[in-house]
């Protein structure tokens, strides 16, 4: 796996009380919102209107999009893992789902390779709006040539993903990371 480049955005590994459960966000996203957010993608909340949105280059976020239901202007019923962008919905019939606890440790696939001695070092997304449609995944990775040296990265990693193909050194190597760049925790910055 981690000799291929195939990665899956950010997807929980396990929070330390056993329990990573996603959130659900009534109206937490804008009818006809005009971007496509995908499972799997970071997402922050918007405090304009107390929804959430897909994340940009080194900004802090709340944790990983994981999928919405809403009633649509015909009024069937949709269940999906990603949002399709342009989307209307009957007021009131949307709840999206994602993940926003800080103690939740995540796996992502780094863009290059990972050494052991990255542990505790803080990185940056790379490909953030990468993903499919037709699958509804993330392909946002980890930059592995985004490290902080002194500032501020959104993931700190803190393992190598467990998995019989994947290795220290590998050339796109899956770790395991926590976020490092949160909304809710360290020196406020704002909700933006």
């Amino acid at each position: 796996m981690s000799a291929t480049s195939a990665p899956f955005g950010l997807r929980p590994a396990f929070h330390p009380s056993g329990l990573d459960r996603a959130q659900a966000l009534a109206g937490g996203i804008a009818s006809g919102y005009a971007t496509a957010i995908l499972k799997g993608q970071p997402v922050k909340y918007y405090a304009s209107n107390g929804q959430i949105l897909p994340v940009s280059s080194s900004e802090a976020f709340s944790g990983a999009f994981a999928g919405v239901e809403w009633t649509d202007t015909t009024g069937r019923r949709r269940v999906s893992n990603y949002w399709p962008a342009n989307t209307s919905y009957i007021t009131g019939s949307c709840v999206a789902y994602f993940y926003n606890d800080n103690n939740i440790v995540y796996e992502i696939q780094a863009d290059g390779s990972m050494a052991q001695t990255t542990i505790g070092n803080e990185y940056n997304f790379s490909n953030l709006t990468a993903g499919s449609t037709t699958t509804g995944l993330s392909q946002c990775t980890l930059g592995a040539g985004t490290a902080q040296g002194t500032g501020q990265g959104q993931l700190r990693v803190v393992d190598l993903a467990p998995y019989a193909d994947n290795a220290w050194g590998d050339a796109y190597t899956v770790v395991r990371v926590v976020v490092a760049n949160s909304q809710f925790f360290g020196a406020f910055t704002g909700i933006a």
